[in-house]
């Protein structure tokens, strides 16, 4: 799926059966843009989930940006209260692809905030500073924190870049506050014990950042 719903249960849905459940009340359209990513998190549903052929978001090869306007484009956008960029890959893989769909989404439907699921490496892989090209165009920011320390972080997240991935992503959630209006970094419960949660908490307050207790989902 390029598109999709999300529902309680942790089941995706393409929009047409989303509807199907429930035709009014307002949910998130989530972009799914590429199954690669610079993590391997032990946590990670990539490998273990279930998901019917019809609604997987593995997917066969990238869309094309002309095919993933087409799908925003038919999009019930009556029903959509923010836009998401996730799905199973680490969108900032693709990140002009990523900027060039978050303007069309603000040319096209202006009043729908916009999110961006991360595990906040962008910076790392590409080289230089990325959150600029941010501005204008994302409204929230959420990036996976995981743990408290780089040694944790690590163990957790398996980062292709190793231990410097910890400081590399607080970095990146700091530059994003220059520009993004929203910036949250995340921990999943059940992964995280509650004191290292508490010390996670330390860290977002120290940098200025809001922290969200995310929950896991076994299936």
């Amino acid at each position: 799926m390029i598109i999709y719903a999300t529902h309680a249960g942790g089941k995706y849905l393409p929009f047409a059966e989303s509807l199907k459940l429930d035709a009014s009340t307002p949910r998130g359209l989530y972009v799914n843009i590429t199954n690669r990513c610079n993590c391997d998190c032990v946590f990670c549903l990539r490998q273990k989930k279930s998901m019917a052929d019809d609604a997987s978001l593995w997917l066969e090869r990238e869309p094309t940006v002309a095919e993933v306007k087409a799908a925003l484009d038919n999009a019930p956008w009556h029903v959509i209260n923010e836009a998401v960029f996730c799905g199973f890959g680490e969108p900032t893989m693709r990140l002009a692809e990523l900027v060039e769909l978050l303007t069309y989404i603000k040319k096209i439907r202006p009043n729908v905030p916009t999110r961006l699921n991360t595990n906040g490496l962008g910076e790392l892989l590409h080289g230089r500073e990325i959150a600029a090209d941010f501005a204008g165009i994302l409204d929230t920011a959420s990036i996976s924190l995981n743990a408290a320390t780089a040694e944790k972080y690590f163990k957790l997240t398996r980062a292709a870049y190793g231990l410097k991935s910890f400081d590399a992503m607080l970095t990146f959630a700091e530059h994003m506050k220059n520009f993004v209006p929203h910036v949250v970094l995340t921990v999943v419960d059940k992964v995280t014990p509650p004191d290292e949660i508490d010390a996670c908490k330390k860290i977002c307050d120290e940098r200025g950042l809001n922290l969200r207790v995310r929950a896991y989902e076994d299936s």
